[in-house]
Order: C-alpha cells, then structure tokens, then sequence
C-alpha cells in the first residue's frame, strides 16, 4: 500500500502548525520546515496559503463523505442511512478532531476565499449523494414531509452542536459516547408516523 504523497504530506503538516500556532499566524515556512518539502513543492501544489486552507478543508470533508458513501453501500434500511448520517460524522470527529476543530473555524474563510466555488460544488454533490441514498425511501413515505434542509438540520445538528461544544472542551459529555443515542434521536425525529 502506497504511503501518503507529498501533497498529503503538506497537508498534515499545514494542519498541525494551524492547530499548535492558529491559521493566521503560521507562514508558509512554518508549514515547508514542518513538511519537510521544498518551496517549490509547496508552490507547486498549493500556490498560496490560502489554497492550502482550502484543500485541507475540502480533503477534510472528502474523507469524512467518502466514510459515509461506504456506509450507505451497506445500509440496508431508511433507519440504517439516518443513524449512519449521524454515526459516520461523530466516528470521524472523533478520529480527527484537530481536523473537525479546523474545519468548523475555517468554513466561512474558505467560502469567502478563491476556492470557495469549489467547496460551494463539493456541498452540492455531497447533499446530491445523501439525498440520492434517501429517495428510495423518501418514496416510499418511511420520512416525514419536510424540506431537504430542514430534514438535514434535524439529522445532523444536534450531533454537530455537541461536537462543536466536545472540541472547544465545553461537554461533559463524551461525543463517542452519545453517537447512539443521538442517531436514535435523529431516527425517531425524522421517521413517519406508523
């Protein structure tokens, strides 16, 4: 199995300088002298800092969408997608939580940034595909009516709520530890009536 390549590589080490020095205050250098790559390297793939910021915010959600495209190849039921909605998310917070700590401060940076078109088109096929793994059962009325946004807002919220609070340190709760129950919330909230 291939290791990480070198854009990986910069990737993890602009991550760990925006987490031990904050996005603002690490330079490209700090990033170049963590990776280990030459300027070049580092131009060459990136261009600028704030392209990194980018990519490592969309290869972020790329990995915690691709945890979830697996699991809906083997979800075989309306209540297996929705708890793996919430699952999928708190399982990869939980492995990456100096990611999901990045990810969550620099959302509006990257929307206002050069690469914000992408990310605005990363959101859309990702939403596309969950909606896609839904509308079998949406058709076959198992989901109560409500608008797209509004079913993912009741889905995943609380369960994004909790780990905003878990990784600011404010929880006295484990977010590992309430990954059940809150995907039996999110299930029981967003299930038809019998």
């Amino acid at each position: 199995m291939a290791g990480p390549s070198r854009k990986d590589e910069i990737l993890q080490a602009a991550l760990a300088c925006f987490t031990e020095q904050g996005v603002d205050a690490t330079t490209i250098e700090m990033i170049r002298d963590r990776s280990g790559a030459s300027i070049g390297s580092l131009y060459h793939h990136f261009g600028n800092k704030e392209r990194i910021i980018g990519a490592l915010y969309l290869a972020g959600t790329a990995q915690y969408a691709e945890r979830l495209e697996h699991g809906f190849a083997r979800a075989g039921s309306a209540e297996a997608c929705v708890k793996l909605l919430v699952t999928s998310y708190i399982d990869w917070v939980v492995a990456n939580p100096d990611w999901a700590r990045f990810i969550l401060h620099s959302r509006g940076r990257v929307e206002a940034g050069e690469m914000g078109e992408a990310l605005r088109e990363a959101n859309r096929l990702h939403f596309a595909r969950i909606l896609a793994a839904l509308a079998e059962y949406r058709q076959q009325g198992l989901f109560r009516a409500m608008a797209d946004d509004c079913f993912a807002a009741v889905v995943i919220g609380p369960s994004q709520d909790l780990a905003r609070n878990w990784l600011a340190g404010r929880s006295q709760s484990e977010l590992g530890g309430c990954r059940e129950l809150l995907a039996q919330i999110a299930w029981e909230s967003v299930r038809a009536s019998s």
